[in-house]
Order: C-alpha cells, then structure tokens, then sequence
C-alpha cells in the first residue's frame, strides 16, 4: 500500500506542486484533477483505471445484495 500511495503523491505532484497553496485551486480545478487522475490507467489495476475498478467493485457489491 506504502508504494501506492507514494505513486499517486508523483502523480499530483504533475498537477500540485509540493508546498502549494491549495487554496489558489477552485474546486472546478480540483474535479478535473481528481477526474484526471481517476481516468488514468495504471499497471498495478491491470492498465484498468481506478473509475473502473471501483465500478466493478461496486457491481460486485450490489449482486451480492
């Protein structure tokens, strides 16, 4: 978990600088970021992106229900 957490502070880091003022951020600006990053695949999901895994966990979910 320690690596993926560290890969998805790199890969803020491309869109927030480390020390920013998060405040100069709308929250518009903040969505499409986290929209962004949402709809990148990544080698450790199988090239799925998170938006993806988490829709078939949620899936998952539901038929069990």
């Amino acid at each position: 978990m320690v690596e993926s957490a560290e890969n998805l502070n790199g890969l803020l880091r491309q869109y927030l600088p480390k020390g920013c003022d998060l405040g100069q951020f709308t929250d518009e600006q903040i969505q499409q970021i986290e929209d962004k990053l949402n709809r990148r695949p990544r080698k450790r999901l199988g090239y799925r992106t998170p938006e993806q895994v988490f829709e078939l966990s949620c899936k998952r979910v539901a038929l069990r229900s």
